[in-house]
């Protein structure tokens, strides 16, 4: 069984962008659960989509009407408004609602099994974010960050995309690979801590990366 719903990283540049969210999914249309929105335990609302077998989760095994800690992708479609691609739920309490703790854990040898817990060590609203450190403006507390995915099963590789976050990174790792640890308030994921891994090789011949010039939003 997985003890957490964000798997170890297995290698020191490994790209990803994924979180929790507690809150209350509203879909768009009770026909058409793809989309919707999630009130937040803060008030906040965030457009949000299903993807994969959560959806088969919802409709059989998960009480929509009830807050629920949902595993998320973020992305940045507009400027300050996040958006969450919904992948699973954490509750490994109620294990038919769950898409990720469906067994239970090994018990030591003599000792009674402690009871699941749907809590996480980091808490609500994490995120940990490792990509490539495109845009730092300490002084206004703005930084992008690339995100490279994995190539589809046909070969061929998505276009990259960018989070736009708010911390201080000094600008002497940009083009450098970061892990950032980091928390959602409102519609923002502030930086809490980072680590700076390494140079990024960069393709093509192109220059080192600069302070100015922010990256718009992905559309």
């Amino acid at each position: 069984m997985r003890h957490h719903p964000i798997s170890p990283v297995t290698e020191p540049m490994q790209y990803r962008a994924i979180g929790v969210v507690r809150g209350t999914y509203t879909p768009s249309d009770p026909d058409q659960l793809t989309r919707g929105t999630i009130q937040t335990e803060d008030g906040t609302e965030i457009e949000a989509v299903v993807l994969g077998r959560v959806l088969t989760l919802m409709r059989r095994h998960l009480d929509l009407s009830k807050p629920h800690l949902w595993v998320a992708y973020p992305r940045y479609r507009e400027v300050d408004q996040l958006h969450l691609q919904l992948v699973g739920v954490w509750e490994p309490s109620t294990p038919a609602a769950t898409e990720i703790a469906t067994q239970p854990a090994a018990a030591d040898p003599g000792s009674a099994p402690e009871a699941p817990s749907d809590e996480l060590p980091e808490g609500d609203g994490y995120f940990s974010v490792r990509g490539e450190l495109i845009y730092t403006r300490p002084e206004d507390g703005d930084v992008v960050v690339k995100i490279r995915q994995q190539p589809r099963p046909d070969g061929s590789r998505p276009t990259p995309f960018k989070l736009q976050l708010k911390g201080e990174i000094s600008p002497e790792h940009l083009r450098h690979f970061v892990a950032l640890d980091l928390r959602r308030h409102g519609q923002h994921l502030h930086l809490e801590q980072h680590d700076v891994i390494g140079p990024v090789p960069q393709r093509g011949g192109k220059g080192k990366g600069r302070a100015g010039g922010r990256p718009g939003p992905r559309r």
